[in-house]
């Protein structure tokens, strides 16, 4: 039903040198967001999207999160249907920087332990193991795990620069069971199961958020929470 707009997307995003990343992303948001509203786009309002992130706010989703869809449909809005923004009528929300909640080792075995779905668990084991940002996790492709060398190859990372972090043993066994398991993707590690695509941040920080509760942990504890790594090494 939106396909031609989002190509249009697709394309105001890479003439303006987009990463490849923002522009899934960019995607992922405002599909999600038009087919909530169910509007022809071109009858669409600053309401609309008011109405959109108050909802989600409803239903749990953090700061950092409802300003991500702002950003992504307000380039859709300015870029794509033309349409005037109002920053007063939908502005970014302010985001409460409290201490971040530090997890113990024994807190990652309880959180993996409370993980049932094994795809979940391996995407958080990777995480904490080999210090990825939620963004990073979700964009693995099959060849950046490497075996031979122990190492996770990072594509386009927040600096735009590669690099790549450690592979543990521990993270590998899961990994490979993960793998056997769950259809053996050759391509995007983690996909989304019915559309192959990726993942978004949100999906991955809402199944967290079940888990955190049903480990017991910390209300605080998020996917970007800092490990204790000397508890863990001890």
């Amino acid at each position: 039903m939106y396909e031609k707009y989002m190509l249009l997307l697709e394309e105001e995003a890479k003439i303006r040198n987009l990463k490849n990343r923002s522009v899934l992303c960019y995607k992922n948001y405002v599909s999600y967001f038009l087919n909530h509203v169910g509007k022809d786009p071109q009858e669409l309002s600053c309401q609309d999207v008011r109405g959109f992130l108050l909802a989600k706010k409803e239903e749990g989703l953090k700061a950092t999160t409802l300003n991500l869809y702002n950003s992504a449909i307000r380039f859709f809005y300015r870029n794509v249907l033309h349409i005037l923004w109002d920053d007063v009528r939908v502005p970014r929300m302010r985001i409460d920087h409290k201490l971040p909640t530090v997890l113990s080792r024994q807190d990652i075995d309880g959180l993996l332990d409370s993980t049932d779905d094994l795809k979940y668990r391996a995407m958080f084991a990777t995480m904490y193991s080999s210090g990825l940002r939620v963004s990073e996790v979700i964009h693995l492709h099959y060849e950046d795990i490497s075996r031979t060398n122990m190492q996770i190859h990072v594509r386009e990372s927040k600096s735009r620069m590669d690099r790549y972090t450690i592979l543990s043993r521990r993270n590998l066994d899961l990994l490979t069971e993960y793998w056997f398991r769950c259809g053996r993707p050759q391509d995007i590690l983690f996909p989304n199961k019915f559309t192959g695509g990726y993942l978004t941040v949100s999906t991955l920080e809402q199944v967290m958020r079940r888990c955190v509760r049903k480990a017991g942990l910390p209300a605080g504890a998020t996917p970007h929470s800092p490990f204790d790594w000397e508890g863990a090494n001890g």
